[in-house]
C-alpha cells in the first residue's frame, strides 16, 4: 500500500478504493442511456451535482449559472443571504447547506432565507462542527460552530417544509438516524480528508442503501474525479454524486461556461459507462457490474 495511504490520508484512500473497482461490459443489445434524475421533487438532466462550495471566484452566482446551464442540481455552502438570493435568481435548483453554527438563531435565519428565496432543499454540514485533531467545537471562517445534539437536529429538520439533508454521514448508523429524524437525504462525505482513515464514501453506499432502502436520497461526495468514478458510485446505490475541486479551475478560467462544460463532460463519461454496461436509466443500475479487485 502506498506510503501516502499508510499516513491516513482519506483522500488517497478514497482514490485507491475507486481505482480498485472494475466494471464488466454488457454491450450486446445496449441502447443509448437516459441520465435524468429526480432529486428533492425536481428533475435534472444529470446526477452530477456541484459540491457545497463557497467563496469561489468569480463568484457563487457564476457557479450556479453553470449548474443551471448544464441542468444540474447546485449545492451551495457558506455565504450571506444576499448572496443566496443572487444564486437563486439564476434559476438553478439550489440546495443550501448550512454550517452547524453555535447560535441556533443563525441557523434558523439561513433556513428562512433559503425558503423565502426558492431553494429546493436545505441541509447541515454536521461533520464540520469539530476540529480534526481534537473534540473541540471548531471555528469556520470566523464563526463559532457547535456539535449539534440529536434533539437540536430534530428541531432544525422540523422547522422547515423544505427537504432537509445531512452532509457528513458515512455509516449505516448515520443514515438510519437521519431517516428516523425525518431527513430527506444524506451526503456521504468526509470533507476533504477532515477525518483521518475515513472509509471511502463509495465503499459505504451499497451497505447504506441496503439498510435504508429508498427512504433517503444518497449523494456521494469526495474524490469523484470524472464520470467513470461517478458511474461506480451510482451503480453501487447512490442517487447522485457531487463534484467540487474539478469545477474550481474551469470556473476561474471560463466562468459559468466552464462549470457547465465540466458537468456535461462528466455526464458524457457517465453515459459512456452506462451504454457499455447495458444501463438504460439511472434507476436500472445493476451493482453486479462492479468487481472489486485486490492487486
Amino acid at each position: 500500500m502506498p506510503e501516502k495511504v499508510l499516513s491516513g490520508d482519506s483522500i488517497a484512500i478514497n482514490r485507491r478504493y475507486l481505482d480498485h473497482l472494475l466494471v464488466e461490459s454488457r454491450i450486446v443489445g445496449a441502447v443509448h442511456p437516459d441520465t435524468t434524475v429526480k432529486l428533492f421533487h425536481h428533475t435534472f438532466n444529470t446526477p452530477i451535482t456541484t459540491g457545497a462550495l463557497s467563496h469561489l471566484q468569480p463568484g457563487m452566482k457564476a457557479f450556479a449559472e453553470g449548474a443551471a446551464q448544464a441542468g444540474a442540481a447546485c449545492f451551495i455552502g457558506m455565504g450571506s443571504c444576499e448572496e443566496l438570493e443572487q444564486v437563486l435568481q439564476t434559476g438553478a435548483g439550489v440546495i443550501k447547506i448550512i454550517k452547524p453554527y453555535a447560535d441556533p438563531d443563525e441557523i434558523y435565519r439561513r433556513i428562512e432565507c433559503a425558503e423565502k428565496n426558492g431553494a429546493i432543499a436545505v441541509g447541515m454540514d454536521v461533520e464540520h462542527a469539530v476540529n480534526a485533531s481534537d473534540d473541540r467545537d471548531s471555528f469556520v471562517a470566523g464563526f463559532q460552530m457547535k456539535l449539534p445534539t440529536l434533539k437540536e437536529l430534530c428541531r432544525y429538520v422540523q422547522s422547515t417544509k423544505l427537504p432537509f439533508v445531512i452532509k457528513g454521514g458515512l455509516s449505516v448508523h448515520d443514515a438510519e438516524t437521519c431517516a428516523e429524524i425525518g431527513c430527506a437525504g444524506m451526503i456521504l462525505s468526509h470533507h476533504n480528508g477532515l477525518m483521518r482513515w475515513a472509509v471511502p464514501p463509495t465503499m459505504m453506499v451499497s451497505e447504506i442503501r441496503e439498510a435504508v432502502g429508498d427512504s433517503l436520497t444518497l449523494i456521494v461526495d469526495g474524490g469523484i474525479a470524472d464520470g467513470f468514478d461517478a458511474f461506480k458510485a451510482l451503480a453501487l446505490g447512490a442517487d447522485a454524486v457531487s463534484i467540487g475541486r474539478p469545477l474550481m479551475d474551469p470556473l476561474k478560467e471560463k466562468g459559468p461556461e466552464g462549470v457547465a462544460e465540466t458537468i456535461r463532460q462528466f455526464t458524457d463519461e457517465l453515459k459512456a459507462m452506462m451504454v457499455r454496461t447495458g444501463t438504460k436509466k439511472l434507476k436500472h443500475m445493476d451493482p453486479t457490474v462492479i468487481h472489486p479487485i485486490d492487486w
